[in-house]
């Protein structure tokens, strides 16, 4: 008897185990996948927004994707922007602060002149999410002063760094007036200096109204970039910066785009 009573117990314990690990896997699936920030997609934002497209391209009718750099300015962005100036075409540079705008205000400046959008991607690339919040505003608004100063704009546009938010982050950059970006295609050309398999990483992960993200300052991306203008205009793409994609919408301050 006291080993059958034994044996109950036993299976007792390993059922209400099991059970309290199934639960634990849900609440872990659940923190997992509920989104911690308020979010919209380019398309969302433009269906609720009223009024025309003036003086662009209009992404409702248009067939339109988001071109966007990040991490410069870098002495490789110079012949990005040759290229992109033979194509007549512009994109969105969200810039750093340490080592980049610092180091290279004459490119930021020519960003600007050239009619390129610049965001905002911190002073030291750190995630957001990790600092508390006095630093976490200063990596913004110390980028904010220093782009400000260079080229007379203060951005409405930053991506956080990795694509790391969450409230805390949406509260500081609502304050700003910073609306967050995120993306749709990554060609991980941090990983790698084949111009190819950025091309095709790009090409592979490009649909309608999404956000391309590549790096300027690593080697293998500028080669590559000829490549996936000619092939995204062959497949009837407009290429357009990130407030474009959103017209006639607003970038709302604290609001996370993402396709």
């Amino acid at each position: 008897m006291r080993f059958r009573a034994r044996t109950r117990r036993s299976r007792i314990l390993i059922a209400v185990a099991t059970a309290a690990a199934v639960v634990l896997a849900v609440a872990v699936t659940l923190a997992l996948t509920v989104t911690t920030y308020d979010h919209t997609s380019p398309r969302a934002a433009r269906a609720k927004a009223s009024g025309s497209v003036t003086g662009g391209v209009d992404c409702r009718k248009a067939k339109c994707v988001a071109l966007s750099f990040d991490g410069g300015p870098s002495p490789t962005t110079p012949r990005l922007l040759d290229i992109l100036e033979q194509q007549g075409l512009h994109a969105t540079f969200f810039v750093q602060g340490k080592g980049h705008i610092s180091k290279y205000p004459d490119i930021l400046r020519r960003i600007a002149d050239e009619g390129h959008e610049i965001g905002n991607h911190t002073w030291n690339h750190r995630r957001l999410t990790d600092l508390d919040e006095k630093d976490a505003r200063q990596e913004l608004t110390r980028t904010q002063d220093a782009i400000e100063r260079i080229t007379g704009t203060r951005p409405v546009l930053m991506r956080p760094p990795e694509g790391r938010t969450n409230r805390k982050v949406e509260k500081i950059c609502r304050e700003l007036g910073l609306a967050q970006v995120l993306w749709s295609v990554t060609a991980k050309d941090y990983e790698t200096t084949d111009s190819t398999l950025i091309t095709e990483r790009v090409l592979d992960q490009t649909h309608r109204d999404g956000i391309i993200l590549l790096h300027d300052l690593h080697k293998g991306t500028v080669p590559a970039v000829p490549g996936i203008l000619k092939a995204l205009k062959q497949r009837g793409y407009t290429i357009v910066t990130v407030s474009q994609l959103l017209a006639p919408a607003q970038p709302q301050p604290g609001m996370v785009y993402r396709p």
